[in-house]
Order: structure tokens, then sequence, then C-alpha cells
């Protein structure tokens, strides 16, 4: 087949922020830690460890998180679990994610592996000539600027008047686990993943005129396997995703 078809951070202070240059804004704590706040795109791979089509997207997306103007995110879905094997880090939100993508754009069908650009376009994750070209047109217009000091990630977005309010989204994630596949379309299989999204919240609103500015205490946000932070700010078309206009990322 070519494709398949078919906690709360209480505290994280979030307060108005002055439209400022923000070039100061991209500071690293220790070595080892990674921060990126002028990415052109933000990549979200929608998969499945139960598709057999999505290892080639997969291998894909770990080409594309190693690139510093990209923010490659991997959302794996529910709805192949029944064909034999679970995936383990799988969640139903996210599966609904991907139909609300859908239902923005008018469609019904969702899909793996789907990669969504910026959150206007959707390709088959593994077609790489065709993201390729994507890629060298996206751009997001909103810079996201990141300190990274005594365990506190400090964020500060300045404000643009060309872009509607927009929301803050804090997206945690795993950057690479290994996983032995012993039932399904990908049994006998060892495949590593990466960038793996492990929770998905709202911070609160971004202001065109004012921008914003939040704290957010790693201790809190990072739990369990989870070594990276992608904040994203996205707009809403009647309650459902719409373009992405700014992102960075930060991992341990």
């Amino acid at each position: 087949m070519i494709f398949c078809s078919l906690k709360s951070i209480s505290r994280a202070i979030l307060v108005a922020a002055a439209a400022s240059p923000l070039a100061w804004w991209a500071v690293g704590g220790s070595i080892g830690e990674e921060i990126r706040t002028s990415p052109n795109a933000v990549v979200e791979l929608f998969t499945s460890q139960g598709c057999a089509s999505c290892p080639p997207a997969d291998e894909l997306l770990g080409e594309l998180s190693a690139r510093r103007n990209v923010v490659a995110l991997a959302y794996h879905v529910d709805y192949w679990d029944y064909i034999g094997w679970a995936d383990t880090f799988a969640d139903p939100a996210y599966s609904d994610l991907q139909r609300s993508y859908a239902s923005s754009w008018g469609k019904s069908r969702i899909y793996t592996p789907q990669l969504i650009i910026n959150g206007t376009r959707g390709l088959v994750g593994s077609r790489r000539a065709e993201i390729e070209e994507a890629l060298s047109e996206a751009e997001l217009p909103l810079e996201v600027g990141l300190i990274y000091a005594d365990g506190v990630l400090a964020v500060r977005i300045g404000g643009n008047e060309d872009y509607p309010e927009s929301s803050i989204w804090l997206v945690t994630y795993r950057s690479e686990a290994d996983v032995d596949i012993s039932r399904g379309e990908n049994r006998g299989h060892s495949i590593t993943y990466v960038q793996i999204v492990t929770s998905r919240q709202v911070l609160g609103m971004w202001e065109p005129k004012q921008g914003a500015a939040l704290r957010l205490p790693l201790s809190d946000v990072l739990s369990g396997e989870s070594d990276g932070v992608a904040i994203v700010v996205q707009q809403q078309k009647d309650g459902l995703p719409g373009p992405i206009i700014g992102a960075a990322l930060f991992e341990m």
C-alpha cells in the first residue's frame, strides 16, 4: 500500500510583553542543551507503529529534526491499534488533532503517514521531494525568544499587528526511542522514533499588539522520559487549528 488511510502548568506566568527585538532571547544554559528560536517551519508527522508505510516517514522526520530551521514533532495516532499492534506512544487526542486539521480544510479523511507543515498543508509523510519543495517556501513570521536559566525556561514573543490573536501551545516530547515491534504490519522490526509528542496543552493567548511573555519551571513541565519542549503559536479557525505563525524549541 502507498499509505494507510482512513498537566496543566499552574506555575506558568503569562504577562504582556512589549514588541521589541528578540535577538538576545536565544540563550542556552549548560552544554548539551539546545535552543532553536528562528525556524522556518513546524512539521507535524501523524504516524503509527502499526502502519507499514510509516517507517520511511519516521526516518525522514529524523533527518528533518536535525535541521536548525525546523521544529519537528511526531504525533502517534491510535486508530490503527486494532490491526494487531497497539502503538506504545499513541494518544486518542493526537488522532483528534489530525481530524481537526482535516475538518479545518473541509475534509473528512485522515491517513498515515501525514506530514503537516506550518498548520496549513498536509502531505504524504514519505514523499521527500514534495516535502522539500514545501519547506523551501515555508516561513514563520513571528519570532519566539527563549532563555533557560536555573531550571526555568523564559519565553518572550513580540507583537505583530499583521496577525490575529493566537493560541500559545506547549508541546513536550521525547527526543528518541527504539521500539521492538512483535505484531502487526511492522512485526519483527526494531524502529527508532524521534520527536515523540508526550503532551500538548494551551498556555494562553498571544496578543498582536502586546505580544506575550511567560516563565516555565521545567521540573513541572518535563516529566517521565520527556526531554524537549516546543512552543507553538497557532491561529484558530472556528475552534479548529489554523496556520502556525511562530515556534521555538528547547531540548535538554
